[in-house]
C-alpha cells in the first residue's frame, strides 16, 4: 500500500486545499491524462474552485472533454458539479493574477512548490520513517533515470559521506536488475527512487522488480499520482515547475536534502564520519576556502 504525506493546517477542515484535493483523488484509478489534471489541480489548489473547465484544460495541457471525463471518473455528474464541491469545501477566493514576465512566473511557481512542500512537512512522520528505512539498508540503492539522474546523484554524493555503502543507479539497461540482485545478496533492504516527468517506463519496471526481490521502495516523485506510485511503499511528493521549456525541480532537490537529514538521524556514526571527512579534506587541501 502506497502511503502519502498529509498535514494539518489552519485551513477549513484541518487540511490545506492541496491536501484536501489529494484526499479527493485517492482511491481512484486515473489515466495518465487524468493524473496530469490532478497534479495541475493540486499545484493550483487555491484557484481551481474558480476555474472553468476550459481554463483548467489549458493549465493542465489537456482537452476540455478530458477535464469532463476526469470529473465523471471522480464520481461527479460533470465538471460543474466537481467545481461546486470544491467551492463548498474550500470557500477561499482566488489568488491575485501574477503581473510578471515568464521568467519571473517560473520562479514564483517554484516558490509555490516549495511552500506546498513546507505544508506537507508539517507532518514529519513520513520523512522520518523514510530516513530510518534508508539508514538501515546496507547497502543503500539510489535510483534516478533520465531527468531524475541529477537528483539521485546529488543525494548519493552527500549520502556517501555518512552512509557506509551507497550504490547509485543512474543508467538504464539490462545491468540494472543485476546490480539490484547483487545489492540484495549483500544485505540491501531499501531503494530510494527519484522519479520526475517524463516518467521512463524503465524506472517503473525497475521499481516493480525491486519490490519483487524484497526491497522496500521509498520514492520522491512530482506527484502522488505519478506512475511510480503503484510500485512504491512510501511516496513523498514534491512538485516540479512546468513554466519553462524544461521542468524545474527545486522542491524534489530540497526534499532529497531533507531525507538526508532524516537519514543522518538514524546513523549514530554520521557526525563522526563528517568530522573525519573535514579533517582529511583539510590535510589534502581539498577546498580553497
Amino acid at each position: 500500500m502506497t502511503e502519502h504525506t498529509t498535514n494539518d493546517t489552519g485551513a477549513p477542515g484541518g487540511h490545506s486545499p492541496a491536501t484536501r484535493l489529494q484526499h479527493l483523488f485517492e482511491g481512484h484509478r486515473l489515466t495518465p491524462t487524468q493524473r496530469r489534471i490532478a497534479h495541475c489541480m493540486v499545484r493550483r489548489a487555491a484557484d481551481v474552485p474558480f476555474l472553468s473547465s476550459v481554463e483548467l484544460a489549458e493549465l493542465a495541457g489537456v482537452s476540455q472533454p478530458s477535464v469532463t471525463r476526469f470529473a465523471v471518473a471522480l464520481g461527479f455528474d460533470g465538471y460543474p458539479a466537481l467545481r461546486k464541491h470544491l467551492r463548498e469545501v474550500a470557500p477561499a477566493g482566488p489568488t491575485a493574477p501574477t503581473r510578471a514576465n515568464e521568467y519571473q512566473q517560473a520562479v514564483e511557481a517554484e516558490i509555490a512548490n516549495l511552500r506546498h512542500l513546507a505544508d506537507l512537512l508539517a507532518d514529519p512522520a513520513p520523512v522520518e520513517r523514510a530516513g530510518a528505512l534508508l539508514a538501515a539498508s546496507r547497502p543503500l540503492l539510489v535510483l534516478g533515470l533520465r531527468a531524475a539522474a541529477s537528483q539521485a546523484y546529488g543525494f548519493s554524493y552527500f549520502a556517501a559521506k555518512v552512509h557506509p555503502d551507497v550504490r547509485l543507479l543512474d543508467e538504464g539497461g539490462t545491468m540494472l536488475a543485476d546490480r539490484i540482485d547483487a545489492a540484495v545478496r549483500a544485505g540491501a533492504t531499501a531503494l530510494l527512487c527519484f522519479a520526475l516527468p517524463r516518467h521512463p517506463r524503465e524506472a517503473v519496471d525497475t521499481l516493480a522488480y525491486a519490490r519483487s526481490v524484497g526491497l522496500t521502495v521509498v520514492t520522491v516523485a512530482d506527484s502522488a499520482f505519478a506512475p511510480v506510485a503503484a510500485h512504491s511503499d512510501l511516496l513523498l511528493p514534491a512538485a516540479v515547475g512546468t513554466g519553462l521549456a524544461f521542468d524545474t525541480a527545486c522542491a524534489p532537490m530540497l526534499l532529497g536534502r531533507v531525507l538526508l537529514e532524516a537519514m543522518c538521524d538514524g546513523l549514530p556514526e554520521a557526525q563522526a564520519r563528517l568530522e573525519e571527512f573535514d579533517v582529511r579534506a583539510a590535510e589534502r587541501g581539498l577546498f580553497m576556502e
